[in-house]
């Protein structure tokens, strides 16, 4: 799901139907018919694009000032919105520039993680981490994989149109192409729980992953995915 703000304090829902067959599109219209559909609607992929194209397709949609998206299994307090905010706020007065990001983490949560995770699990989480510095280039975020990210609309603008990942991995891409930019990304503690229903399988979307990562390394270094829209000057 996508939401966008305004300073005026108004919001819009997007939320992203990737070509499911459930009940999603329509249980939705029928928020839209009780709400209005400038506070909430839904956008029906007619295939499935896969997450990251999903969340691009949202992005690119929002009109919104500020563009969160997060996971619609509410695995993140959605309460932490604030205080994520907030954090983009600050990042962006601080920095006087109107292009930011601010990153829900679950780094604080790792040291729980480890404990009541199997040891395959555990294995796989510090691989990833681990290639995600090495292939990936990301040393500045912890978390890349949480699903709760909030950019100001310049950032958004920036980086989605310019992405090339549509599976698990476009969060990677975010960075990479937030870092080529100079776009900066704090990172906020959020309150998360693992919820049933993933469409993770371990080892398989792990290698995914992994495969991703070396496709975003290996095509920018040789140019063949580029960086060509700079940000605008402010």
């Amino acid at each position: 799901a996508v939401v966008s703000t305004q300073s005026t304090g108004s919001y819009e829902i997007i939320v992203v139907d990737d070509g499911s067959k459930d009940t999603t599109t329509d249980m939705v219209h029928s928020y839209s018919k009780k709400y209005g559909s400038n506070i909430i609607r839904c956008m029906k992929l007619p295939a499935n694009k896969g997450k990251g194209g999903a969340v691009r397709q949202g992005i690119l949609s929002a009109r919104g000032k500020e563009i969160l998206f997060a996971d619609a299994d509410g695995a993140t307090d959605i309460n932490d919105l604030e205080k994520v905010r907030k954090s983009l706020h600050d990042l962006l007065e601080k920095s006087n520039t109107k292009y930011g990001i601010a990153v829900g983490s679950r780094a604080h949560l790792q040291d729980e993680a480890v404990a009541n995770r199997s040891f395959l699990r555990n294995i796989l989480m510090y691989g990833f981490h681990m290639f995600v510095y090495l292939v990936g280039g990301i040393s500045n975020i912890k978390d890349t994989q949480c699903g709760f990210k909030l950019f100001s609309r310049s950032a958004a603008q920036a980086i989605f149109p310019q992405m090339n990942i549509e599976r698990w991995a476009f969060d990677v891409e975010i960075f990479v192409i937030a870092n080529i930019l100079g776009i900066e990304a704090t990172e906020v503690a959020v309150n998360w729980e693992e919820i049933d229903g993933s469409k993770i399988v371990p080892i398989y979307s792990w290698l995914e992953m992994a495969k991703d990562l070396l496709m975003i390394r290996t095509r920018y270094m040789i140019g063949a995915w580029a960086v060509t829209e700079r940000l605008k000057a402010e």
